[in-house]
């Protein structure tokens, strides 16, 4: 027994995955090349100036207007908001969940009738104004 030899098998605690190595094409390390030439000289350029030149080069273009979009009336879109926040309450109601949503809808639904009438009031004055001033 003393002359064989046992072999002392212990468990792996896991294997590791080696990242493979990245291999590239010689155009794209040409490119590569290229980028990081470019990140030295903006890098030199900061430290030199304390400025990154590429932020000026952005904020100088200026943007065009665009014709603004035609203003919807916010009280008819008020309106609007009403009546889908009454569709979605009659739809939850006939899926029998009406109690869950009914305070909630509810709330939205008076906040927009406030804001109605806070337009309707200023419009009110305004035609007051100009009533008075002819």
């Amino acid at each position: 027994m003393a002359s064989q030899k046992i072999e002392v098998v212990t468990k792996a605690t896991g294997f590791r995955r080696r990242p493979k190595k990245t291999t590239y094409t010689p155009g794209t390390c040409e490119l590569l090349k290229g980028d990081l030439e470019k990140e030295k000289q903006r890098l030199q350029n900061i430290f030199a100036t304390g400025k990154d030149p590429e932020e000026r080069k952005r904020k100088a273009r200026p943007r065009r207007q665009e014709a603004p979009a035609p203003e919807q009336d916010r009280f008819e879109e008020l309106v609007k908001e009403i009546q889908e926040r009454k569709e979605f309450l009659a739809d939850m109601e006939a899926l029998g969940q009406g109690k869950r949503y009914r305070g909630i809808i509810l709330a939205e639904i008076s906040q927009k009738l406030r804001e109605m009438e806070d337009i309707d009031h200023k419009r009110s004055e305004d035609l007051r104004k100009a009533l008075a001033t002819t």
